[in-house]
């Protein structure tokens, strides 16, 4: 099984701590997903802090509408530097994301490191090369057109 990794970074002016606030809050997530998965939080976790070994369970439809279900736990935590999600339940044989916040001037620079692995052996890889790893960059895409529009209104001033 082949482990994919991708890296994406941005910096985002603004408050440190409101930009960790938005981010370490998992109700969150709904915001910055393309709305065509259909992602929908199972937990109860409005307004709770993130906590390592939080599980949060999601509904998520990434192809062709089909629901499906994810959880994924929180496993570390440094409050305002990294956290780190990984799933235990989806998709994917393998989902390890780390979420990374380093002080900058006027912000911060933050870094999400993934990596994944997808089932089925020679299947999954072509998978992996026609449909996931566009899914996966267009996922990521996403967020940052959504941070922008977020940057652009205050959100984290």
């Amino acid at each position: 099984m082949k482990v994919h990794f991708k890296q994406w970074h941005r910096d985002l002016p603004g408050d440190p701590q409101r930009i960790w606030d938005f981010f370490s809050r998992p109700e969150n997530l709904q915001r910055i997903t393309p709305k065509e998965m259909n992602f929908r939080i199972q937990t109860d976790i409005a307004g709770k802090e993130m906590y390592e070994g939080m599980m949060i369970v999601y509904k998520v439809s990434p192809l062709l509408g089909l629901d499906m279900t994810w959880a994924t736990e929180i496993t570390h935590i440094q409050p305002g530097v990294h956290f780190i999600d990984e799933q235990r339940i989806g998709p994917y044989a393998m989902w390890h994301h780390e979420h990374w916040f380093e002080p900058i001037e006027g912000g911060v620079c933050m870094k999400d490191l993934l990596h994944y692995a997808i089932p089925f052996g020679p299947l999954g890889s072509i998978a992996n090369a026609l449909i996931v790893d566009k899914k996966v960059e267009g996922i990521f895409a996403y967020r940052t057109r959504v941070i922008e529009q977020f940057i652009r209104e205050g959100k984290f001033s």
